[in-house]
């Protein structure tokens, strides 16, 4: 049975914990947004626990946990070791049909980002599942303030295109404005690349993509648009810490 973790041994910090059995294998994978709080909870009286968690904790040899800086965090590497590891512990995420993925379509002309369950449409790139429904809208809002790709459906684009007026999320630059000219295709075409490689944890090149399109900018004398790249650019170094989440196709 896992000992509890000497006294203040566990820091207060968002992050994700794996308990491991006496082979080292992970057996369970869980996140918190303190993880001292939630780790704790698992060593109180065993007749207070689930039947099931309290077979986990007799099970389990070790207790380890990785931090993270929020918990949005917390939640893609949650996911991310339990579709690695596959724990036995863990129930969910066993079946991806029922879970929400975040979706990039490849097949349109400007491509979009929308949420689904299960990976049902064609000429779409798929990166999840998440584990919680609010962890993907939260990690989109966040991706979308960095690269602000549509997420509107074609009847609503091409109503903006006809109006010749961008929607709400233009104005608050969470859309870069492709259905009223307001981003070239090959801009645009950066934007959705610097999306998916984030997702996939290619963060190093979305750096150096963003810090040499500054870099030209400025140098143009674009200062409007070097500015925004600046914003971008202090975006990613604020969001999602470097996770490995694997994107997968369906064309």
């Amino acid at each position: 049975m896992v000992m509890r973790p000497p006294a203040g041994s566990i820091p207060e910090l968002p992050g994700s914990y794996q308990f491991k059995d006496v082979h080292g294998r992970v057996i369970y994978v869980g996140k918190a947004s303190n993880l001292r709080q939630r780790v704790s909870n698992y060593f109180q009286d065993p007749a207070l626990l689930h039947p099931r968690t309290a077979q986990m904790v007799e099970t389990a040899e070790t207790v380890e946990w990785l931090t993270v800086r929020n918990e949005v965090e917390a939640l893609i590497l949650e996911f991310s070791l339990i579709k690695e590891h596959r724990p036995r512990f863990n129930v969910r995420l066993r079946d991806d049909k029922s879970y929400p993925f975040l979706a990039v379509t490849t097949d349109e002309e400007w491509p979009r980002a929308l949420v689904m369950r299960g990976r049902t449409r064609k000429g779409t790139r798929y990166f999840g599942p998440f584990p919680h429904a609010y962890a993907i809208r939260d990690t989109l809002d966040l991706l979308l303030r960095t690269f602000p790709i549509r997420t509107c459906s074609p009847s609503k684009f091409n109503q903006h295109n006809k109006l010749g007026r961008p929607c709400l999320l233009f104005h608050i630059e969470k859309c870069s404005g492709p259905c009223v000219g307001e981003v070239s295709e090959q801009e645009y075409a950066n934007l959705v690349k610097d999306f998916c490689n984030f997702l996939d944890g290619d963060t190093d090149e979305v750096v150096q993509r963003l810090q040499d399109d500054m870099s030209l900018a400025s140098k143009n004398l674009e200062y409007e648009k070097a500015a925004r790249l600046r914003d971008r650019l202090q975006s990613v170094a604020k969001a999602i810490e470097k996770q490995q989440i694997v994107g997968e196709r369906n064309e």
